[in-house]
């Protein structure tokens, strides 16, 4: 199967009441256009999307193909992240933190509040962020939600 196109998402009208089957990619991959996977439910998919996926990105629940009985939609599954939170006597270690991330060129996601942000997990990037005061980081388990990342792309370059 062939998929060249987002039709919509899970939460749409037109699903409700159809089989899902998801197929995993990656948040590493999501902005790619091109992809071969194997859906939950064992069934070869290719995909191959326009050039607008390279701005939007595959998202949780998108739909990428739909019949009468089943649809198959996209799933981020959850991987290994920094949990890092600022304290909030400590304000202006978010602009610290910020240059910190930024510099290994990796990206960097909102979290529960205006203090607590999320990065792909590298242990030499845990250690440095753990030496700025004010700054508490551990390791995690998360599912990446692209609305919510600071960077201007998606990538998993670090030095």
């Amino acid at each position: 199967m062939l998929c060249k196109e987002v039709l919509g998402t899970l939460s749409d009208q037109k699903f409700s009441g159809l089989r899902v089957d998801y197929v995993d990619i990656e948040w590493h991959e999501a902005f790619s256009r091109l992809h071969r996977k194997v859906s939950a439910e064992g069934e070869d998919i290719g995909i191959r999307m326009g050039d607008d996926v390279l701005s939007r990105g595959l998202n949780q629940d998108d739909v990428l193909y739909a019949d009468e009985q089943k649809v198959i939609a996209v799933n981020i599954p959850p991987c290994e992240v920094i949990r890092m939170v600022v304290r909030k006597d400590h304000p202006k270690q978010i602009a610290k933190l910020c240059y910190e991330v930024g510099n290994t060129h990796t990206t960097m996601f909102r979290g529960e509040d205006d203090f607590t942000f999320y990065t792909p997990y590298h242990a030499s990037l845990l250690d440095k962020i753990n030496q700025i005061h004010g700054v508490t980081a551990e390791k995690a388990e998360q599912k990446f939600d692209f609305s919510k990342a600071l960077s201007s792309s998606i990538n998993n370059h670090h030095h």
